[in-house]
Order: C-alpha cells, then structure tokens, then sequence
C-alpha cells in the first residue's frame, strides 16, 4: 500500500487517485477518459454519474488488490471508459421503458466491442491495455459472460476488477423495470455470484472494504446532487425553461 501514498488523497479511508503524479500522458488520458464518461452518462439517462462511480470503486479495489501505482491509475480510467461503446448504441435501446427485447438485447451486448474499436485507433491508449479492459468487463468469470466467453484469469484484472464495480453502480440504480437496490443487498448479490459471475479474489475485497465502498458510492451522491441543484438554481437565474 506504501507505494500509493504519492498517488491518491490521504485522510480518507479509502484511496483517491492523484492523477497529477502519473505523468503528462497519463494525465491527458485520464481527461479524455473522464470527458468521454460524462458524454456515456449523459446519453443513457439511467445512468447519470455512472462511470465516475465504477472509475473510483474500481481504484480503491485495485488498491486493495495490491496493484501497482500505475496499474491501478489506468484500471481507474478504463471504469471512465468501459461504456464507452454505449455511444453506438441508438438511444431507443439505452432509455427504453422496460425490458429489452431479444433483439434489442443483442444490439446493447455489443458495446463493448464498439468501445474497443473506438480507442484501438489511438495507439498510446493500445499500449496501456484499456481496450482490453473495455472490451472484456462484461465476460464472466465461468466463460458465461460476453463478448468472447473467456474465463478465470485469462480475462484481464482490470477488467474483472471493473466488472464488479460496475455490476455494484448498476445495481445501486433505478431502471424503468426494477428499483434500485440496497447497499446490502448489493452485496449479498456479490457473495452470491462470486466464482461465477466474478473473480472471487475481487469479490472478497469488495466485502472485506465494503464499508468504505459504501462512503464512496454516499459521496458520489452527494456530489452529483449538489452539482444537480447548482444547475437548477443558475437556469431560475437565468430564466431558462420559462414559457
């Protein structure tokens, strides 16, 4: 853990990555990451602050999984990027009201291989593995998951580090079909399917921190309202929205 101590915020119980001390190249991709995950978040409107929550909770998990510095920084941006490929998908599929037809289904299981194809063009991205971890977090830990059905440790740590963040935020969230979930209950899911959704190292972790998890899924929130009811404020201001 010592060798994070330059890199993410202290006086917290949970690590903040400190992206400034990654270098300039890293730092220019975590910008362009955190832009391209409002832009996700924005289109899908059920996903809000989405990817800045699977960014951060991927972090601390891969901090606690004893990555290295740099490792758990790009683990950290690939949760900014891992919907990505969600911009091709039309926003009929994205918003609809209710379930997903089998065809409708299958439109949206491609996004991760969108996501891979939009960053694979730009090859100092390639090099730090993101379009891997992009295009496999949605790959199960049993060979069940998709887009290539691989299993165990030939899925990429960052992406099953990112799986489980993900599948966390998801769950945490309302949908039109079904209400969110509770902190507990999120994590019941995830003992559940441990060793076979997930990797069960990365599960364990996530219980074993879950507390700390849990404030940063609670200040996420707090932030992202706040930010929400500044906006409504400067639009009453500006006498926006008024007929």
């Amino acid at each position: 853990m010592k060798k994070h101590l330059e890199l993410f915020e202290t006086g917290r119980p949970y690590p903040r990555p400190r992206i400034n001390g990654c270098g300039k190249l890293i730092s220019t991709i975590h910008q362009f990451s955190e832009s391209l995950g409002v832009a996700i978040d924005a289109k899908d409107a059920y996903t809000r602050s989405h990817s800045v929550e699977v960014a951060e909770v991927s972090y601390a998990l891969a901090v606690w999984l004893g990555l290295g510095a740099r490792e758990a920084i790009l683990v950290h941006i690939g949760g900014h990027l891992h919907d990505i490929g969600k911009i091709g998908v039309p926003a009929c599929v994205l918003n609809k009201q209710g379930h997903l037809t089998p065809g409708e289904w299958e439109v949206m299981r491609r996004h991760p291989q969108i996501g891979e194809a939009i960053l694979m063009p730009i090859h100092e991205i390639v090099k730090t593995g993101l379009p891997k971890m992009v295009l496999h977090h949605h790959e199960a830990f049993n060979g069940k998951g998709y887009p290539l059905g691989l299993s165990g440790y030939s899925i990429p740590m960052g992406a099953r580090i990112i799986a489980v963040a993900d599948s966390m935020s998801a769950m945490l969230g309302r949908r039109s079909y079904r209400p969110a979930k509770t902190f507990d209950e999120v994590l019941e899911e995830l003992e559940k399917f441990s060793g076979s959704q997930f990797d069960p190292r990365v599960t364990a972790a996530a219980l074993r921190h879950s507390s700390q998890i849990k404030e940063i899924f609670q200040r996420l929130a707090e932030e992202e309202n706040a930010v929400h009811h500044n906006k409504i404020s400067l639009i009453k201001r500006a006498g926006m929205g008024e007929c």
